[in-house]
């Protein structure tokens, strides 16, 4: 692990600053903090990657991470199976890749070589590549597990870094996977710098994957509102009514055949639906989306519960948090997907 990084790796518990202790009695990441119980204890290791989480406050067990790490059940890289599922039930790919280009445009405005956090970054999410590849960008990845792509191990309730460390955080298709989103997000918030960015994609209109580890939905509003204290650069949808409703068909098959595999064979059929979402449209598309985005760039005012009410009619409503946003953020020049708040919000 680069100096850098340790530099800006703080306790989950206490936030005191990580030290490293090079002899081999003692814990390689322990707090620094001698009245923290990770002083003594440490931090536990899998295959070198430092796993900055409070047990005694997180879903995950030091066992559960040690199962991972030693059975490597999460593929960093997907297959032929993963990739021919991921085409039948995920939305348009090129939504992401778009959404990526615009927030790295976004991040070269604020910072020559930003720092970017990918939270649940254990695997490339959809159109992610465009910021790893980035030769300007440095990107640190955590998740739960170990891979190639994590830098280290961190839960999201409770981010192992200190204030205002990073310039971006990336976190895709992982709020619905974590028992108090509002935290994390809060936690993002505490490590962006001041006009830090943040780009989020998250369910909507989805049944339950990942089994007990799926807690959270969110409608395009609810999801505005859990990013209340961020400035709105972009936000949208990544899959409409017609991939919801593939997904349903999918799951009403499970139901009845008690079989993930048999399922999808039998679901085949319609997966032209998926292609129907590019006439689907404003709000009758957003309000069956299947998921929803949002860019957003960190601030120190809060959305006011009434406005959500003109949010979601176009009318308004985040003009306490965006003004000025026309002039110092002007929409970037990359083609957006059309559909609900597509656009920035109108702002008076």
């Amino acid at each position: 692990m680069s100096p850098e990084l340790i530099r800006i790796l703080a306790c989950p518990r206490c936030a005191a600053p990580i030290s490293t202790r090079p002899r081999a009695s003692e814990p390689a990441y322990a707090c620094s903090n001698p009245r923290c119980q990770f002083y003594g204890e440490g931090f536990p290791v899998f295959d070198g990657k430092p796993a900055l989480i409070d047990f005694d406050d997180s879903v995950m067990t030091r066992d559960s991470i040690a199962q991972s790490a030693a059975e490597q059940a999460i593929e960093t890289r997907p297959g032929l199976k993963e990739r021919l599922r991921g085409f039948v039930m995920a939305g348009d790919s090129s939504i992401g890749e778009i959404n990526c280009l615009k927030f790295l445009n976004y991040l070269r405005k604020i910072a020559n070589r930003p720092r970017v956090l990918i939270v649940g970054g254990g695997s490339r999410g959809s159109g992610l590549d465009v910021l790893y590849d980035a030769p300007d960008v440095e990107v640190i990845g955590t998740d739960i597990y170990v891979s190639d792509n994590v830098a280290l191990l961190a839960d999201g309730h409770h981010l192992p870094f200190v204030d205002r460390a990073f310039d971006g955080v990336v976190i895709q298709a992982v709020l619905e996977h974590v028992l108090d989103p509002p935290q994390v997000v809060a936690e993002i918030h505490r490590v962006l710098k001041p006009d830090g960015l943040i780009y989020a994609e998250t369910p909507f209109m989805q049944q339950v994957h990942m089994a007990a580890f799926d807690f959270t939905r969110f409608t395009p509003s609810g999801h505005r509102w859990l990013f209340k204290n961020f400035a709105q650069l972009d936000a949208g949808t990544n899959g409409g009514p017609g991939l919801s409703l593939f997904w349903s068909i999918r799951y009403f098959m499970r139901s009845l055949v008690r079989s993930d595999k048999v399922a999808t064979a039998l679901t085949l059929p319609f997966f032209w639906l998926r292609f129907a979402d590019k006439w689907a449209g404003g709000h009758f598309a957003g309000d069956g989306a299947n998921g929803v985005y949002f860019i957003g760039r960190r601030a120190e005012r809060t959305l006011r519960p009434r406005q959500m009410i003109s949010y979601y009619n176009g009318t308004g409503g985040i003009e306490a948090l965006d003004e000025n946003l026309e002039t110092e953020w002007p929409s970037a020049t990359i083609t957006k997907p059309s559909g609900y708040l597509a656009t920035p919000a109108s702002r008076n």
